[in-house]
């Protein structure tokens, strides 16, 4: 049994990209192959200034790498934590705040801040690499912090007073600190960094329930205007990240060799399987904010009862942190790229259930299920990659490429959604649209295993022939 987290392969100097997103998971050799066995027990690396090859020593534990760990899941508290509760916001913006603007304008607030911090990796993963790993967490934590508080005092209607404040300024701060505080860890565990990488993931769904929890309570209070709750919530977040910006410290110094980019895209565009599994990763994207998003509005607009409302999103993303736990025990018995097509295609079927969500039954039915299976979706997207991937060195290159691409679904989903809503609530429209695309994306991930398959026959035929050679 191997362990493998994207971290593994993110030791600066390995790729020029970053880590990607909340992903944990252990996987059984069977179901990777050869590449499951590139990582070694311990890693030789060009260390800093010395220019020769020294075995990096992992602490593996004490008191110092555990506040790391600590730190960086505070991060991804106030950065992807903070955006999957962009929901809060979607029904307080169309409802009451922001009424004269459509909810597909809205949506773009929380596009955009998704955009930004996953494809922020193909940027700040380079800055990372060279060295900058504080000054992208300090400068992360300003952007944040100075553009929610200028948030608070964007007046009714100004809709891109927001779009600035919470969908740029957020989106950007947030993609500045989410790369070092993935990769940070890398540094100070091997063997034990699947449990530190999923005690760090862990951080987006506890803010992803703790937020939704927060501001829908300061909003429900009739003393307390927009500015107030925005002042309030962005006191809270600045306090947080302080506390991670004081735990997190590098421990190694910047390499000096790193990965081209442009080298790296010309010999994947020649790789049709990672092709359609970034084109699976993308579809599944576009669909993916629809519930996140919508599921608080939809049970209001429903005329369901508003404390379950406002809780809906914190039982999505409850579950979600389930989903996301309970794949690396699967995994051991079920091959990791089943586990992509099985969680789209039920994700895809769940999304088709917001035709139905006029119930309390239907709303709790969907948080729940849509909220496991896509947690599973998450903790996967990692090892598929790794299934593709012949050359350890290029996972974390692989990996920001197709999640920069998957941004960019995440970007034009919810806007699409709220086109497709209109101001008359038409739910069944978004729900058909959605649902097709992530029935789409399962396809993708289906081809995928084709050439899988396809790929070990291959090999185990080149095998035998040399054998029978000899």
């Amino acid at each position: 049994m191997t362990e493998i987290s994207p971290s593994e392969t993110d030791v600066p100097g390995d790729n020029g990209i970053g880590p990607a997103r909340e992903v944990m998971a252990v996987v059984d050799e069977k179901h990777f192959g050869e590449s499951a066995t590139a990582t070694a027990s311990t890693i030789t690396n060009s260390v800093g200034d010395a220019g020769c090859d020294a075995v990096i020593e992992y602490p593996d534990g004490g008191l110092r790498a555990w506040g790391v760990v600590f730190g960086a899941a505070l991060t991804q508290f106030c950065g992807y934590g903070y955006l999957s509760a962009f929901g809060v916001y979607q029904d307080y913006y169309t409802r009451i705040y922001m009424a004269e603007h459509s909810a597909s304008a809205i949506s773009w607030i929380g596009g955009i801040e998704s955009l930004l911090m996953i494809a922020g990796g193909l940027v700040c993963g380079r800055l990372y690499d060279r060295g900058y790993c504080m000054f992208l967490l300090y400068g992360g934590t300003f952007v944040t912090s100075l553009s929610l508080f200028m948030l608070a005092f964007v007046k009714p209607n100004q809709y891109f007073g927001a779009l600035l404040c919470q969908g740029l300024g957020v989106g950007l701060g947030g993609g500045m600190a989410y790369v070092p505080s993935l990769a940070i860890v890398s540094q100070y565990f091997e063997k034990r960094r699947a449990m530190a990488m999923s005690i760090v993931t862990a951080g987006v769904s506890l803010g992803a329930t703790v937020n939704p929890i927060l501001v829908n309570n300061l909003f429900a209070r009739t003393n307390l205007g927009f500015t107030s709750v925005v002042l309030i919530n962005a006191a809270f977040m600045t306090s947080v990240l302080l506390i991670a910006c004081f735990l997190i410290k590098p421990r190694l110094p910047p390499p000096k060799k790193h990965a081209k980019l442009v080298n790296c895209l010309k010999k994947f565009s020649k790789d049709w399987a990672y092709i359609a599994m970034t084109t699976g990763f993308t579809l599944f994207a576009l669909g993916f904010f629809f519930p996140v998003f919508y599921l608080q509005l939809a049970a209001i607009t429903h005329g369901l009862d508003k404390t379950l409302a406002f809780y809906s999103l914190v039982i999505l993303n409850g579950c979600s942190f389930l989903g996301r736990i309970s794949c690396g025990f699967i995994a051991r018995v079920v091959n990791v790229n089943h586990l992509g097509i099985i969680s789209a295609l039920i994700s895809g079927c769940i999304t088709f259930a917001f035709i139905a969500v006029e119930s309390t039954t239907a709303v709790v039915f969907i948080g729940v299920l849509y909220g496991f299976f896509t947690g599973m979706y998450t903790a996967v997207m990692a090892p598929i990659t790794n299934l593709l991937t012949d050359d350890v060195a290029e996972l974390g290159m692989r990996l920001g490429i197709s999640f920069a691409c998957s941004g960019l679904g995440e970007l034009i989903g919810p806007p699409i959604a709220g086109a497709l809503l209109t101001g008359e609530y038409h739910w069944w429209r978004p729900a058909v649209f959605f649902g097709i695309v992530e029935l789409a994306a399962a396809i993708s991930f289906g081809w995928v295993e084709l050439v899988v398959r396809h790929r070990r026959q291959v090999k185990q035929v080149r095998e035998d022939t040399g054998c029978t050679g000899a």
